[in-house]
């Protein structure tokens, strides 16, 4: 009997100890997904986001449906994009809980955004605070967004 207890702790230690690095392994593979948007986001380009992202994807901002990711690009984002000068994140933190297939995530952070000086030359700043909540889902061994929500206001 005593035999069989030590084997069934050895076994549950192994498992849990597999199942942490598994898990340890998928939330920075979420992490990858969503700084790499941030990354392009402060880039001012949109390029390699679309993998990003589901093609069934729904995207909400500040109380607005946007439609799939590529909408919101189309419509919202992309245009809005040619006018800013600046984009950066800052007091960036984010949470991550995976329960496979889907990963869940809330962002919170600062963002400033300078915009490019309009016709008269002037420039304006914009400062909000943000937060963003998404839902993951690894498909084909690729995490991709398939919601995910923003909103801000004036930071203090």
């Amino acid at each position: 009997m005593r035999k069989l207890t030590t084997i069934l702790t050895l076994f549950a230690i192994t498992t849990s100890q597999v199942y942490c690095q598994n898990e340890k392994k998928e939330k920075e593979a979420v992490l990858k997904v969503l700084k790499s948007y941030k990354e392009a986001l402060q880039n001012l380009t949109t390029e390699g986001t679309y993998e990003l992202f589901a093609s069934d994807s729904e995207v909400f901002e500040s109380g607005g449906v946007e439609g799939s990711y590529a909408h919101y690009i189309e419509h919202h984002l992309g245009p809005e994009l040619e006018h800013f000068k600046k984009f950066n994140f800052s007091d960036y933190e984010i949470d991550v809980e995976v329960d496979l297939p889907y990963a869940f995530t809330t962002e919170t952070y600062i963002y400033t955004i300078v915009l490019n000086p309009n016709d008269k030359g002037e420039g304006r700043t914009i400062k909000k605070k943000g937060v963003a909540t998404s839902i993951l889902k690894k498909v084909d061994g690729k995490w991709q967004i398939i919601k995910t929500h923003s909103s801000s206001r004036n930071a203090k």
